[in-house]
């Protein structure tokens, strides 16, 4: 499912934080922040179970993540630290949860756990979608058993709307999962709510 808006961002940075599209050069960090992250991603994180990837497999990954970004079918983020030389964790904003709707996902390394980073990364992404892409609503989705991450939304301010039964899909021949869903409306985007950032197009032209 393609995105109908605006594109979103290519590069986002706060004060802390690079968020941005891959490169098939980002390939042995994202390795190593996978790969050393396997017993952290693996209960939550349905991709997860497919890894780990090889270098060569990291590298291809990040170019069809790079390459659906620029068909506007999915924005696909690294975090990284300001330098660029750490690879802090993963976000986007994925056009799968109907018109109108983006929903926000990410994951953090092991070792940067209890930093604020996902918070950090999903309230920049939030600002994005409602002032970049022009989205109607933004949504969080959990795994109801992965309390950890229910902080996050909850401190974003995102209402949980729903909790729905055997909706996730894990793969294999795992059974589909519940999900609880926080979603905020466009009506009710604060931009207040995110840390100072300025953001990019792929030109390098400020959106943001």
């Amino acid at each position: 499912m393609s995105w109908e808006g605006a594109p979103a961002p290519y590069r986002i940075e706060t004060e802390r934080l690079v968020i941005r599209c891959y490169e098939p050069a980002d390939g042995p960090l994202m390795k190593d922040a996978i790969d050393s992250s396997l017993d952290h991603l693996r209960p939550f994180m349905p991709w997860a179970r497919g890894e780990p990837l090889t270098l060569e497999e990291r590298v291809e990954l990040a170019r069809s993540f790079r390459s659906a970004f620029d068909a506007g079918e999915n924005f696909t983020y690294g975090i990284f630290d300001r330098a660029e030389r750490e690879q802090l964790g993963g976000c986007g904003l994925h056009p799968r949860v109907g018109p109108g709707g983006l929903e926000i996902g990410y994951f953090v390394r092991s070792s940067a756990l209890r930093r604020g980073i996902a918070s950090e990364a999903a309230a920049v992404l939030t600002r994005a979608a409602f002032e970049v892409c022009g989205a109607d609503r933004v949504e969080i989705r959990i795994d109801p058993r992965n309390e950890a991450s229910f902080g996050i939304p909850r401190r974003l301010g995102l209402p949980e709307e729903a909790r729905l039964r055997r909706r996730l899909r894990y793969g294999g021949d795992e059974p589909l999962g519940d999900v609880a869903i926080f979603t905020r409306f466009r009506e009710d985007h604060d931009p207040a709510a995110a840390p100072p950032l300025r953001a990019f197009d792929a030109c390098g032209e400020r959106v943001l």
